[in-house]
């Protein structure tokens, strides 16, 4: 299981910056991420569909519409 997961929806028009973000955090530090689209899960998608995108660091919310790169990087430990 991935240390990283990115929640977000097909009408998500931040989430293609957030992807880009965590592609730039895992080529630094190595770690691998997952997308889960909260359209698959209505659990997910009351808890988080209004701020998508969010990124979750071992299963907690790390941030919300936007990638803190370096704030990511530090608590992952790179």
């Amino acid at each position: 299981m991935n240390r990283l997961t990115l929640l977000t929806t097909k009408e998500c028009h931040l989430c293609g910056r957030a992807r880009a973000d965590l592609d730039a955090v895992a080529r630094a530090t190595g770690e691998a991420w997952s997308e889960v689209d909260v359209a698959d899960d209505a659990e997910l998608a009351r808890e988080y569909g209004d701020r998508l995108p969010v990124v979750l660091l071992d299963g907690k919310e790390h941030g919300y519409w936007d990638v803190d790169v370096e704030r990511l990087k530090r608590d992952l430990g790179a």
